[in-house]
């Protein structure tokens, strides 16, 4: 499949290269494509006529599959982006043999992205870890599952008895399946520690909190089916057509039957933009003065929508008061867009609705991102675009359980289902675990005092946010006096996570030489497994993918989707269940973890089926509505897909009764118990529906007033609701109030007097999310109120660092006269550690780095690979299409320099002297004194191969430089994501 380097710069050109060539220079037909490729008449002909001392019948080898089997299909989904499309696996005897795009998917509808089409190659790739390894004197051993897990439990506990629980760095992935992100934030917990996160840190940590402290829920509000009845679209940091090819099918048929503007704000002209009706570039890490600059021609127009802003927004005059600061030639001076582009473009968004706003990482990893997305929200509260049919906030995420796995809990700052880490949070979960509170407790640690800031005691230390996957490793080489829990971090448990996907790879490279324990758990060996000089106590994990094990996943749409274990586990690869179940069961506390599941023989011990963890899931995820979806309804739904709606989710009116009237999947919230039947919610804040019909408003969290002003909704309120106006959160105090307390029935009631101790203040204050018994969902929803309440979505976020969000220069500016104007914000300390973004920057212009690093790298996907890459790049299919990581340089720059397109540059960045060798792509897609790098690439660090650092036989067939080698610090206040997409560089010719 894949092409042989002539040497070590050059590659042969592929066949299907000298093809294409052949038929470029002139029209391409049929027959013409036929005589390129040598497949003629006469050339099949040919075939026939070989003799039959040239052939010979091709017999199976024993133990090979018996052809003569029925083919099984079975159903699961594409474990890459969080598009969600499903595949149809073809098993044959135990085999997988073949597969096909589910053309009745309402997701997919029979299409794959190059990535999808090549799944099975995972599951039979042969560069996949094949059994259990350790590090012993530098060389990689072959060891037991049981000798695995033993040694790393021991070191665990040896390490917890001399620095703590929260010294062993639990890292997960979006690449779990639910149960699987469930059972490894409840591993956690059991552990006693905070210290969990996953990749949604590098994607869309600042999407969770900007959305979820503007409207409620941090969350897509619609799908990417939806976005069909939209009128104006606008993609900011969002590259679909690459990223989430197949969602383009849904937007570019919109844009076709809705005479739909698409418009794409981006610094690089992207494969997205070339579909636009409008392109507008503008400089990385401005996107608040974009907004603005939209804003300021919408309320000097007034275009707002004022009778929505006044029912249901807060603080949008105070949005109005902070445009006045960025009229048109302010806004040009800092983001390079002239004001009639922008009156353009705002118009239509303000004007020509349903109008749909789509981000992804472009507008989150920067140190502004949390406030990057809250102004994309005003923009959309401001314009009436929330709650409604093609309009919303349509995040795109990056991994097939991205969304998921942030649901569940792997996050340093909450416990699953968005429960935050309060005592009451703890008290719910134990309530559902079944173990006492006072277990937790005993479990953490008691942090001293450090540095004059006060001491925790282990109930404390609970409810504070552990240290964040951008910065794991600053917490291992940090002075322990700086990092606020027992000891630095000596231990890392890392799985499905690549090593290469944040920032400061040289830092990185350290932390890990200077961990004490490095365990890897993963189909393939990752940037963790080949990026250190470690000699001993590094381990390798064989995990098996998402196609090896039954469980569901979560579509960024919210949906959620059930998928079939096609294989068993191939070579000595087993699942997370199992390794979790494992790693407790050495650990003393599986007994409790693990009680209330079904146990089941693995293939090297006991695991639990996903369906039992499914169902503790739905008896405690009240807050965010995963009680509704039962192992038996997803499986309905993958079962009958061809009943669904393409456009609404709703099945179809002549659907099987079992499925009627649900909306594909599910998408939480989904209230209630199964039995309750909610269909789930396609659209959030919908007022135009009944709750119990998928309907909602937005939810009040932050308090009832503000300022002397109501944060409840004014003259608002959903379909068909009983309460004609704004109300709170329902709570069993509440029901009495209202005289609704003799809806519940006797055993609903019983549980909440459980919950309350039956003290009657208590009982009063169980609310919607801790009632067990989902009655008070019930009878709100009954009533056809929404559980949580009917409140304001906030454009002012008074609880952040910056209430009302303004622009503020990168950390690494090339636009040095701004600095000072725009700071970024002073120093801190967030997640345990110290944040010292000024200090940086204020040094930046003291050295004059812009001048020295004259160009700005930006980062981003390609559509042939995905994450760190490591097992896209494993995978021939796709090595095949992108063999070199390179740098797309603008002519005038590579001019300049000397530099020709395909030559090999070395890209210098201005931290530690970090450089990469990369191949130069000259085009005009990034403007003048801007580049660009995908970040999917690895095996290369500063020029040197690291092939001979993979176990053998198991590195990726494409290896290339990082571009984390290069970019730089630089961090969110409020959640610690990395400033992946702007920082300065250098390139010069190798």
């Amino acid at each position: 499949m894949l092409v042989k380097r002539r040497n070590g710069d050059t590659a042969s050109t592929g066949r299907l290269s000298q093809m294409a060539a052949a038929v470029s220079a002139r029209p391409l037909d049929r027959r013409s494509f036929l005589r390129a490729s040598g497949l003629t008449v006469g050339g099949l002909a040919a075939l026939g006529a070989m003799g039959a001392g040239m052939t010979r019948r091709v017999e199976a080898a024993e133990g090979f599959t018996d052809m003569s089997q029925p083919i099984e299909i079975r159903t699961n989904i594409c474990t890459h982006c969080s598009v969600g499309c499903t595949v149809k696996a073809e098993v044959q005897n135990g085999v997988w043999v073949g597969q096909e795009p589910a053309y009745n998917s309402p997701i997919n509808r029979g299409t794959h992205c190059a990535k999808g089409a090549s799944v099975r190659e995972l599951v039979h790739g042969d560069r996949r870890v094949k059994y259990p390894m350790k590090k012993v004197g530098g060389e990689w051993q072959r060891i037991s599952w049981d000798q695995a897990l033993t040694e790393i439990s021991e070191k665990m506990t040896e390490i917890r008895g001399r620095s703590g629980a929260d010294s062993v760095y639990l890292l997960g992935s979006a690449k779990f399946s639910n149960e699987g992100a469930y059972l490894f934030r409840k591993f956690a917990a059991f552990w006693g520690t905070n210290n969990v996160d996953h990749q949604a840190r590098i994607c869309h940590s600042t999407t969770v909190a900007g959305v979820a402290n503007t409207w409620g829920y941090g969350a897509m509000t619609n799908s990417y089916n939806d976005i069909r009845n939209a009128k104006t679209v606008i993609f900011m940091g969002s590259n679909a057509a690459e990223a989430h090819p197949v969602s383009l099918q849904h937007i570019l048929e919109g844009k076709e039957t809705q005479r739909a503007n698409v418009i794409v704000f981006d610094p690089r002209f992207t494969r997205t933009a070339a579909h636009a009706t409008e392109y507008v570039r503008f400089r990385p890490g401005t996107d608040i003065a974009v907004m603005y600059g939209m804003l300021w021609h919408i309320f000097e127009n007034g275009w707002e929508d004022r009778e929505y802003i006044a029912s249901r927004v807060w603080g949008m005059d105070q949005i109005r008061e902070e445009t006045r600061s960025y009229p048109p030639e302010v806004v040009e001076r800092i983001t390079g867009i002239d004001g009639e582009t922008l009156r353009r473009t705002a118009e239509k968004f303000a004007k020509e609705r349903p109008s749909t706003f789509i981000w992804c990482m472009g507008g989150t990893q920067h140190t502004v991102g949390t406030a990057n997305v809250r102004m994309y929200n005003n923009l959309l509260l401001a314009t009436g675009n929330v709650g409604g049919e093609g309009n919303g906030a349509n995040i795109f995420r990056g991994h097939c359980n991205v969304q998921g796995a942030t649901d569940f809990g792997l996050d340093v700052g909450n416990l699953p289902c968005y429960y935050g880490l309060g005592a009451g949070a703890w008290r719910h979960w134990s309530r559902v675990w079944e173990v006492p509170y006072e277990y937790f407790e005993s479990r953490f640690d008691a942090v001293p005092a450090k540095g004059g800031r006060d001491a925790r005691t282990p109930a404390q230390n609970m409810e504070v946010a552990g240290i964040t996957s951008t910065r794991w490793f600053d917490a291992v080489t940090l002075d322990a006096e700086e990092v606020d829990q027992l000891d630095n971090i000596k231990a890392m448990l890392v799985f499905g996570h690549g090593g290469n996907t944040v920032p400061r790879m040289q830092d990185a490279q350290r932390g890990m030489n200077a961990l004490d324990l490095l365990v890897v758990a993963d189909p393939h060996p990752t940037t963790f497994a080949a990026l250190h000089s470690r000699t001993d106590n590094t381990y390798l994990l064989p995990i098996c993918t998402q196609f090896e094990c039954s469980g569901s996943r979560t579509a960024s749409n919210r949906s959620v989707q059930w998928g079939e274990k096609v294989v068993d586990p191939i070579f000595e690869s087993d699942n997370d269940y199992a390794v979790i179940y494992g790693l407790a069961q050495r650990l003393g506390f599986a007994d409790e973890m693990f009680k209330n599941y079904e146990m089941v023989q693995g293939k090297f011990g006991m695991e639990p089926t996903p369906e039992s963890v499914l169902r503790e899931i739905n008896r405690g995820g009240w807050s965010t509505g995963y009680t509704g979806q039962s192992p038996e309804r997803l499986k309905a739904h993958m079962a009958n897909q061809q009943h669904f709606d393409l456009v609404t989710l709703r099945a179809l009116p002549d659907a099987p009764e079992e499925i009627r009237g649900d909306y594909y999947g599910l998408p939480w919230p989904c209230w209630g118990t199964p039995e309750l039947r909610h269909p789930g919610t396609h659209i959030l804040y919908n007022t135009n529906l009944p709750p119990m019909e998928g309907g909602g408003a937005f939810r009040p969290r932050f308090g009832l007033d503000r300022d002397g002003e109501t944060l409840l909704a004014e003259g608002s309120w959903p379909a068909g609701s009983e309460i004609e106006d704004g109300y709170p959160q329902f709570t069993y105090g509440v029901l009495q109030q209202l005289g609704w307390d003799a809806d519940l029935t006797p055993q609903e009631l019983a549980t909440i007097r459980r919950i309350g101790n039956n003290d009657p203040e208590a009982m009063a204050a169980v609310s919607w999310s801790l009632d067990l018994s989902g009655g008070i969902q019930r009878v709100a929803l009954m009533h056809g109120c929404v559980p949580f309440g009917n409140g304001k979505a906030r454009a002012v976020a008074w609880n952040l660092p910056d209430p009302i969000p303004v622009h503020r220069e990168p950390i690494y500016s090339p636009r040095t006269d701004l600095v000072a104007e725009y700071p970024t914000r002073e120093d801190g300390r967030q997640q345990r550690m110290p944040n010292i973004g000024l200090t940086l920057q204020t040094a930046n212009l003291e050295n004059r780095v812009a001048e020295q690093f004259p160009i700005i790298l930006t980062s981003g996907r390609l559509v042939e690979y995905e994450g760190g890459g490591e097992e896209t790049r494993s995978n021939p299919w796709l090595a095949e299409l992108q063999q070199d990581m390179f740098v797309e340089i603008n002519p005038a720059d590579a001019s300049s320099r000397g530099i020709v397109d395909g030559g090999w540059v070395w890209v210098t960045g201005p931290e530690g002297g970090s450089r990469a060798r990369v191949k130069a792509l000259v085009t005009e897609r990034v403007g003048q004194g801007v580049a660009f790098m995908p970040f999917h690439f690895a095996g290369w660090f500063q020029g040197e191969d690291q092939r001979g650092n993979y176990p053998e036989g198991t590195d990726p067939i494409v290896l290339g430089e990082s571009v984390n080698v290069i970019t730089t610090y630089g961090y969110d206040p409020v959640t610690g994501m990395h400033e992946g997409k702007v920082t300065l560089c250098q390139i010069a010719a190798a």
